[in-house]
């Protein structure tokens, strides 16, 4: 189950720079997209820490921001355009790879 809440830590992770990418981007919102960041920095904050109990501090860390990086990156390709270039997916794959093999040696 640690594993799990893990998981949701990173995806929600990646709520708070979309939240601050949407606040820029809609004035009207700027409030309403601010407590979106807030509240997903607190869900992924707890669930992080619900999984520090099984899983080792390096770990679960290194996974978490792994998760939330790698899902921002990709967040930013899909729906703002960011570049996709051979280097940033290269690089994108390597975080990938540093994920599944703390999994695996975990």
């Amino acid at each position: 189950m640690a594993w799990l809440y893990l998981i949701l830590a990173g995806l929600f992770e990646m709520g708070w720079p979309l939240g601050f990418k949407l606040a820029n981007l809609n004035p009207r919102y700027h409030f309403l997209f601010l407590a979106v960041a807030v509240v997903s920095m607190g869900v992924s904050g707890w669930l992080l820490y619900i999984a520090q109990k099984t899983i080792p501090m390096g770990t679960a860390y290194m996974i978490w921001t792994g998760i939330g990086g790698m899902g921002t990156v990709i967040l930013g390709i899909v729906f703002f355009h960011d570049a996709v270039t051979f280097w940033r997916m290269f690089f994108l794959s390597l975080v990938f790879i540093g994920i599944v093999g703390l999994k695996m040696v975990h």
